[in-house]
């Protein structure tokens, strides 16, 4: 979890300069490093209390804080940006520390605070040089990437089994930029496929992010998708599911199948037509397509249907 700047000085978001340079007045006196004699985790207890006054005591960087959050502005912001024209000596010979770069605080962690002749804020004091890359506690972090970036792209059945190309527009570093995508065969809901370095641009320096292509599949001809498989929707009259029958079926391939309709087929039974359904995105089999049906029950009888029926029943049916 990131750390929260307002909680490590222990101030309100609506402080103001001055409430922020005594709260954290209060808190250096008490764990500057003269204080807590070589206790490791009092000494990082002090870092990030400058820190949070190295963000907050700057009104650009605390805008920035407050516009982004704790979490992106720390994944935005090198340790290098937070502690730029951050002179942490000059500040601690204000709240009463005399010598040269924060007097006791420097000659306890050894020596003065140059390097290549000019002061260099929170980098040049040993204290921090001694700590590591960033002068901080930590390794120097290569610059993160660009965020990544989802596109949800709607696609008909006929594409999804056969794949094809679309071009779409992104906002990329602020330019609208057209891409064209090869879509391949099986890209169904919950599958995506990636573009890499076509995510946004870094802010720092690094790689650009990854584009994320998912599919919104569109129903069509009354056939639905689940998963690989397709379903369609087929009307039978009661006679046709009691005697049994031969009905064709329209596959999404564009292929006129006859299915063969057992006698007794129930409503809503599935019938299984094996390696007509949507190709695995990587090429390894195919799903299938079932037929699903659906018994038409007469919504009016004639008088001559009334009276077969009638003898229907008569024969225990």
């Amino acid at each position: 979890m990131a750390d929260d700047y307002y909680n490590i000085l222990g101030i309100d978001k609506k402080a103001g300069a001055s409430d922020i340079k005594k709260a954290y007045r209060k808190l250096a006196l008490k764990y500057h490093p003269d204080k807590t004699k070589g206790d490791k985790a009092l000494e990082d207890k002090f870092k990030k209390i400058s820190e949070a006054y190295a963000v907050l005591s700057d009104p650009k960087k605390k805008n920035q804080y407050d516009t982004y959050g704790s979490a992106d502005f720390q994944q935005r912001f090198s340790q290098e940006d937070i502690f730029r024209n951050f002179d942490l000596g000059d500040i601690l010979k204000g709240f009463g520390f005399g010598g040269s770069r924060g007097g006791g605080f420097s000659s306890t962690f050894g020596g003065g605070g140059q390097r290549g002749g000019q002061r260099s804020g929170m980098g040049g004091n040993p204290f921090f040089q001694n700590m590591g890359g960033d002068g901080f506690g930590q390794q120097q972090q290569p610059p993160r990437k660009g965020k990544d970036i989802e596109y949800e792209i709607p696609l008909t059945l006929h594409e999804i089994i056969n794949g094809t190309q679309k071009t779409i527009t992104i906002n990329q570093g602020g330019t609208a930029r057209a891409i064209q995508i090869k879509i391949p065969k099986g890209l169904t809901r919950g599958k995506k496929i990636r573009l890499a370095g076509k995510g946004e641009i870094s802010p720092h320096g690094g790689p650009p992010g990854n584009l994320y292509i998912k599919s919104a599949p569109i129903s069509s001809n009354g056939y639905a998708i689940e998963g690989n498989d397709i379903l369609l929707s087929k009307e039978v009259l009661l006679t046709q599911a009691l005697l049994g029958d031969t009905i064709e079926v329209q596959t999404p391939d564009g292929m006129a199948i006859n299915l063969k309709l057992p006698a007794g087929t129930n409503h809503k039974a599935k019938m299984r037509v094996p390696k007509h359904g949507i190709p695995q995105i990587k090429g390894n089999g195919c799903g299938d397509l079932f037929v699903v049906i659906n018994i038409t029950m007469p919504k009016t009888l004639t008088t001559k249907q009334k009276e077969i029926i009638q003898q229907l029943k008569e024969t225990g049916l």
